[in-house]
């Protein structure tokens, strides 16, 4: 728990994670509670790869959960990229530092729930989405039309705001109420 390293004030964290922790360790920084977090931004360096991940765009080919869930509570992006000969050993990849700084307010949602949507979605990422968000238990046609979205779309085209509107419809569905019925994400 780093927020009380922060003693009541606001952080920076900057840090040059393993790699193998670098991704969860993000996840958890996005994922505190209460929001606007501890931390007033975050400097971490990854993989390039990984990096690509976290800052990608929808219809890109590294879009995908990780870029959401970041999308959704921060704005990120690739500060610069360090060379394999920037270290000794050299590793066999490239390196990218990533600043991300946190959404004040980010768009009303369940992060829980954006998670298992998210999760459902690009599970199955080459899959129309009318099917890949069957393995949420409610009927696919109905929450997409209640969040606004194409039943043909597929996941890597959708962005972080239809991602909300589907956990968001997904919770209304969920409570027996009816959704209601949200902006088309490609309207925004």
């Amino acid at each position: 728990d780093f927020a009380p390293l922060a003693a009541g004030g606001r952080a920076c964290i900057v840090a040059n994670l393993p790699y193998n922790i670098g991704t969860p360790l993000l996840i958890g920084w996005l994922s505190a509670e209460p929001w606007p977090p501890f931390y007033e931004s975050l400097t971490l360096m990854f993989q390039r790869e990984v990096a690509e991940r976290i800052v990608a765009a929808p219809g890109t080919d590294h879009y995908g959960r990780l870029a959401v869930l970041t999308g959704w509570r921060a704005v990120a992006r690739i500060a610069f990229d360090v060379a394999p000969s920037a270290f000794v050993p050299p590793p066999k990849v490239t390196s990218s530092v990533v600043h991300i700084v946190p959404r004040p307010v980010p768009l009303a949602c369940d992060r829980r729930t954006l998670e298992r949507v998210t999760e459902a979605a690009f599970g199955q990422r080459r899959k129309m989405l009318r099917q890949s968000l069957k393995s949420l238990g409610v009927d696919a046609l109905a929450l997409l039309e209640a969040a606004g979205i194409e039943p043909t779309e597929r996941a890597e085209q959708v962005p972080v705001e239809g991602f909300v509107a589907l956990a968001n419809a997904l919770v209304a569905l969920r409570a027996g109420q009816a959704p209601r019925q949200s902006v088309s994400p490609a309207s925004s």
